[in-house]
């Protein structure tokens, strides 16, 4: 067995210094050398194109032709590092920077729980409704899409459920106070390495189940719990993200419980008395992030969403102008 640098030096979080150091090699290529690799890319990826690759690639962009852009639309010339939450240009500026200069987008940062009027990139939306405005792209990357290795089988692990938060939100709180003190639930307001009852990513693995309530938006750790050998416990999710949690099933990917959480005990002295059932939760998990840890893939797929969006908003999206 490899060693495990990200458990042993990083407690398997992703270190902005990496993420930071890759950004700064990616903004001093010249972006021509981009663009010259556009067409090659695109071209290989209509032969090579996944029936999953296509799937995504229309589940994240739905939009269709003869839409409009917004006038708060700009070009890629155009748009500058922003004082805050940088990481949202640095994310999109990874493929904007394949594409022609001339073409306009809009982009929307931050937790977005609403759906745009007009076509725009974002990094969440609503999973109910026509969300077709809102584009989904990887973005803020490194605090999102943390993947890890756990090597604590599922029958090692504690019959609990775990959670670290402050339960600052409305539904989370009341899931704290409902279960707070519960003999099956392990539950703390903690989220700072200072705090009294911290808990770290690889603390966590120690338990079976680990709570994975949507905040603002998603639920944050949702993607490295079901990396884990651990099961990601929360009722149905209400947004997405370039994760495609609209997708996930329940009792499946993960233990859904209500949306009042009246059914938390049952569920967990289910999947704990069946053991089978947990173990295959945990191999449909494990399954669902692998089809996301294919770099290239990723690439290929993120480059597509882009090219739709300029092609539906009525813009060629090889044009070597720029």
């Amino acid at each position: 067995m490899s060693l495990n640098y990200k458990r042993i030096f990083f407690k398997n979080k992703n270190v902005k210094l990496f993420y930071y150091v890759r950004v700064f090699f990616r903004e001093m290529t010249p972006k021509f050398l981009f663009r010259k690799k556009l067409r090659h890319l695109l071209a290989k990826d209509r032969v090579n194109q996944s029936e999953w690759a296509n799937f995504r690639i229309n589940y994240c962009n739905k939009l269709v032709p003869g839409v409009s852009l917004s006038n708060d639309a700009i070009r890629i010339k155009e748009y500058r590092i922003p004082e805050k939450i940088r990481v949202y240009y640095f994310d999109s500026k990874q493929y904007l920077n394949y594409f022609s200069q001339e073409l306009k987008f809009q982009i929307l940062p931050g937790d977005i729980i609403d759906i745009p009027s007009s076509p725009a990139f974002v990094k969440s939306r609503p999973i109910a409704g026509d969300n077709a405005n809102a584009v989904l792209l990887n973005l803020d990357k490194s605090r999102h899409f943390n993947f890890i290795e756990d090597h604590i089988a599922l029958s090692e692990k504690k019959d609990l459920l775990v959670g670290r938060s402050m339960f600052a939100q409305t539904h989370r709180n009341l899931f704290f106070e409902k279960y707070h003190g519960h003999p099956l639930c392990d539950l703390k307001k903690a989220i700072k390495s200072s705090d009294l009852d911290y808990l770290s990513i690889t603390e966590h693995l120690s338990y079976k189940f680990i709570l994975a309530l949507e905040g603002n938006d998603v639920a944050t750790n949702l993607k490295w719990i079901m990396s884990s050998n651990s099961i990601a416990v929360m009722p149905m999710p209400k947004y997405e993200t370039w994760f495609m949690e609209g997708t996930l099933i329940p009792d499946h990917h993960f233990i859904c419980i209500k949306e009042d959480y009246s059914d938390l005990e049952a569920k967990l002295k289910y999947f704990i008395a069946h053991t089978d059932k947990a173990e295959a939760i945990v191999k449909n998990a494990n399954k669902y992030v692998r089809l996301f840890m294919d770099q290239k893939e990723e690439d290929a797929v993120s480059l597509q969403v882009l090219k739709k969006y300029f092609i539906v908003t009525g813009q060629d999206p090889l044009s070597l102008k720029g």
